[in-house]
């Protein structure tokens, strides 16, 4: 192995030869099966810090459940993303000054096949440098032939069940895309807007009433004003109308539950053709439904010719000055709004009467509640089954066309007359409707939501409708992992679905993460400049490098100036390389069962110094067993030291921890265990424990060999223990160990993962082993404490030994003397006897040193005051910071919590001098 560890010469070549010897296929026909079905990514997107996290906990899954010799399918695939790809080409278009109806629907379509040919595949290029093991041969894309022969299937067979149906309904409308969208491509933020109240004269001429309204505009398709049947102020006028100003038309005054009295006036309009709300109150008070907009959010013909062909926003305007010219424009106030826009075109969204395909779900619902209630699909952690009860139990049909031209086309076939038949394809319709050849027919030109053919993920990768036999063995699949923020828009439909197609739930659990924030806890924003990309996190890059990455010639100057200036200040110094191994570490860490996961770069690099101390243990242990006899020929005797027994009952128990952690799905857990037995137990106690036996001339043969034997057993089962979460630096290094340990195959990828033996838990040893650690932690504190150098020997005296200490005592002299480098170690008749010393307790014996020659008194405490002082000082200062209003109030939250941290740092820091100055003050 090279002296230092350097992750860019070992991943990629690992990767190519797992991937190269197919060894992420599954393995054994006649094990058990596991599979995982990824969450197809965007075919347009690139890894982001929810697909690194995400990714890593499949793929820990997918090798653990490999090394337990299951036969493993982890199906990879990628989304066409309707909306998002059709963008990409049409600004490539643009960039040509042509469009899309330029070149026509079909060769508009080949265009988009030709990008996704050339540039599609950035995504799972990076999913490989994150080490994810996919079978990437069965790799599956929602618009192959396959995926869209199972679509048209289900759509066909849902509405021949009378489970698709078209009709006119309020849908969320981007007016930029001129296409319906779903609540998950609307972004809902805060903005500052007005709220304007104006009045509508009653029809009697007896007075008005005063709506509140945020979108004037809307007001030109009013068709009612309503209160609270309860409130007193308007009862009476229940039933009566009002004139609509500027339109002239008369619309009754209603009464509803909905209306809340206690906001604004107790008065609002009803739109229902243009608010999702009053869509429902429209209904129960069979109101009509006027649109008043175009695809454009222009408004059309249904309004006053004045304002017909005005952009909404300007005919607010118009709106605004003529109630203002009438005399009736009450007043207009400053309110803060939650605005939605497109996620990709940024639009402000309109509610938007359109005729669409709907899904037909309360049948489909019901089976698809049953089965988590009765535990035939399990969530982890469990509460987020009330969140999808809350969404199953209220779900409203579902719109799955779309008004673009990338997609599923949905297969509706239209005549002249307007008739409209549905087949998987246009002979099929013909033949079963008996309709000539020489009668005209019109696809459809709606495509299906891409949540469509995700709906379907499961069962389609794997051959649906055939009954393949891959479906037949991996189906249902074992585990789904993915984001809270889409149980409803992929996960519930998912389970609807495949129940309906199948009989089967897709999956038997459901790991429910939470969203990748920064290490404050903010949301990842490019404006705010705490964006991370998991590649420049695994390779590195320079400030300058990211700043440019940022900050591109397409952005807004004032946009990308923000931006450079957040990034500038967040990363100074660039981001260093972690490597993969330290960044899936840091992930599994974090991968607890909050609902926000804090991305710590200091975590990072604390995981980029395991994979170090990993790496330089490996590299010791190679050094003082290479070229000796390791135990492999088991014929031969060997000694176990009690270090070596510890170690090894150790061992089983972090296997049989790790394992519960790994099944119950709290990687953190299970990566704290394997951090910590890995760190301290194996690298800083038993690798200088076993130095005594290897290197004193008194340690016969067989005890030599017993602590090579050790050495290398243990280290090569952690190799297999952290595999899963570190694939890497483990497979690099057992390569190096397998062969000393007696192991010879290929890769440890294949390899069983370890189990407990409990007949190899010593317990009497780990007790012994664990006195001897407090004797010799007991010792280098006091060497801390008093600032004795560590190469200076030092006398010992004992008070206070029962009989158990007198026999460890006497049992382990040599790692006594040799890890707390002791000049001698002397037991008192008398502990009255004992010079002035400093003490350590061990259980209730004492561990005395001498201070008599070891230190300056005087000198010590001087030093030890003086930096009390100094601390005081800074206590103060921080202390009047922080009690300052001003500054609490003004600066931000980071800066303020940041100095709260320091003052809590420096406090703990005087506590433990005041103690060490006091200590050394009774000496």
């Amino acid at each position: 192995m090279e002296k230092h560890f350097d992750p860019n010469n070992i991943e990629t070549k690992w990767y190519q030869t797992w991937e190269n010897q197919g060894y992420f296929k599954p393995q054994n026909n006649d094990a058990e099966p596991y599979s995982i079905m990824i969450p197809p990514p965007n075919v347009t997107g690139s890894l982001h810090m929810g697909h690194a996290f995400q990714d890593t906990i499949m793929d820990t899954l997918i090798r653990y459940n490999r090394m337990q010799g299951k036969d493993t399918l982890w199906q990879p695939g990628t989304d066409h993303a309707g909306i998002a790809t059709q963008m990409v080409v049409e600004r490539q278009l643009a960039a040509k000054g042509l469009s899309r109806h330029d070149l026509g629907r079909d060769k508009f379509i080949d265009k988009i096949w030709e990008w996704k040919e050339e540039s599609g595949g950035t995504i799972t290029k990076q999913l490989r440098r994150m080490g994810a093991s996919p079978d990437w041969s069965r790799e599956r894309f929602t618009m192959d032939e396959g995926l869209s022969n199972a679509v048209k299937e289900v759509f066909v067979r849902l509405y021949e069940e009378d489970l698709i149906y078209r009709g006119k309904r309020l849908v969320n409308w981007d007016p930029v895309l001129h296409t319906a969208v779903s609540d998950l491509e609307v972004i809902s933020e805060e903005e500052q807007g007005n709220l304007w109240h104006l009045r509508y004269p009653l029809t009697d001429g007896s007075g008005y009433l005063v709506v509140a309204t945020t979108r004037p505009e809307t007001m030109l398709g009013d068709q009612a004003v309503a209160v609270h049947p309860d409130d007193e102020r308007y009862q009476h006028l229940v039933g009566q109308t009002i004139t609509l100003p500027l339109v002239n038309r008369e619309i009754p005054i209603i009464a509803d539950d909905y209306v809340d009295k206690e906001f604004g006036t107790g008065c609002v309009k009803i739109t229902p053709a243009h608010d999702f709300n009053d869509y429902e109150m429209g209904k129960r008070h069979n109101l009509e439904l006027l649109n008043i907009l175009t695809i454009d959010a222009a408004i059309n013909e249904n309004a006053p010719e004045k304002y017909q062909g005005l952009d909404r926003f300007e005919a607010r305007k118009q709106i605004i000055a003529d109630f203002e010219e009438l005399g009736l424009l009450d007043s207009i106030k400053p309110h803060t709004l939650m605005v939605p826009r497109g996620d990709r075109s940024h639009s402000v969204i309109e509610p938007f009467l359109t005729d669409q395909w709907y899904v037909a779900v309360e049948e489909l619902a019901k089976p698809a509640i049953d089965a988590v209630k009765n535990g035939d699909i399990q969530f982890v952690p469990k509460n987020w089954e009330n969140t999808y009860f809350e969404w199953m139990n209220n779900i409203q049909d579902w719109c799955i066309s779309r008004q673009i031209w990338w997609g599923h086309r949905i297969p509706a076939w239209y005549d002249d007359n307007g008739n409209v038949y549905v087949g998987r394809d246009e002979n099929e319709v013909r033949q079963k409707h008996n309709i000539d050849a020489s009668v005209s027919l019109r696809q459809d030109d709606d495509v299906l939501d891409t949540w469509f053919s995700s709906a379907l993920w499961t069962f389609s990768t794997l051959g649906w409708p055939e009954q393949t036999p891959e479906l037949a063995k991996f189906h249902p699949t074992s585990t789904l992992v993915t984001g809270f923020d889409i149980i409803f828009f992929w996960v519930a439909r998912m389970i609807m679905m495949t129940l309906k197609f199948t009989g089967e739930v897709p999956f038997k659990t459901v790991y429910v993460h939470g969203l990748v924030r920064d290490g404050e806890g903010q949301k990842m924003s490019k404006s705010k400049g705490n964006v991370l990309d998991p590649i420049d996190l695994i390779d590195g890059i320079e400030l300058e490098d990211l700043v440019s990455k940022r900050t591109y010639g397409m952005m807004q100057p004032e946009k990308a100036a923000k931006i450079e200036k957040a990034t500038r200040k967040q990363f100074a110094d660039g981001i260093p390389a972690y490597g993969t191994d330290a960044i899936r570490f840091t992930f599994a860490s974090l991968a607890s069962t909050g609902r926000d996961i804090r991305f710590d770069l200091n975590r990072a690099e604390g995981y980029r110094n395991f994979c170090n101390k990993l790496w330089n243990a490996t590299r010791y242990v190679l050094m003082n067993t290479e070229g000796y006899d390791t135990g492999v020929d088991e014929s031969l005797a060997i000694e176990l030291s009690l270090a070596d027994r510890w170690i090894i009952s150790r061992l089983q128990e972090v296997e049989t921890e790790v394992a519960k952690h790994f099944d119950s799905y709290r990687f953190d857990l299970a990566a704290n265990t394997l951090y910590e037995f890995t760190w301290n137990e194996y690298c800083d106690w038993y690798l200088e424990l076993a130095k005594p036996v290897l290197n004193s001339d008194n340690s016969s043969d067989a005890a030599k060999r017993g602590t090579r034997r050790t050495l290398v057993r243990v280290l090569e089962a952690m190799l297999r223990l952290l595999h899963p979460i570190v694939p890497f630096i483990t497979e690099e290094a057992w390569q190096a160990v397998a062969p000393l340990a007696g192991k010879n195959a290929d890769t440890i990828m294949l390899q069983a993962y370890p189990q407990a033996d409990s007949r190899k838990i010593d317990t009497a040893a780990v007790a012994e082993l664990e006195w001897v650690k407090q004797f010799i932690v007991g010792v280098r504190k006091i060497r801390s404490e008093m600032d004795i150098a560590p190469s200076k020997a030092l006398p010992v005296l004992l008070a206070g030994l029962n009989e158990q200490d007198q026999t460890w005592l006497s049992n382990n002299q040599l790692y006594l003397q040799s890890l707390a480098k002791l000049e001698s170690i002397t037991v008192l008749e008398n502990e009255a006897d004992a010079p002035e010393s400093a003490v350590a307790l061990v259980g209730e014996m004492k561990v005395l040193i001498p201070m008599a020659g070891l230190i300056d008194k005087e000198a010590e405490l001087a030093r030890l005051n003086k930096e009390i002082t100094k601390l005081q000082g800074e206590i103060k200062r921080l202390s009047g910071k922080l009690s300052n209003e001003g500054f609490v109030a003004k600066a931000p939250a980071q800066v303020v919590e940041t100095e709260r941290k320091k003052l809590s740092d420096y406090q703990t820091a005087l506590t433990n001098l005041e103690a060490q100055y006091e200590k050394i003050q009774q000496l």
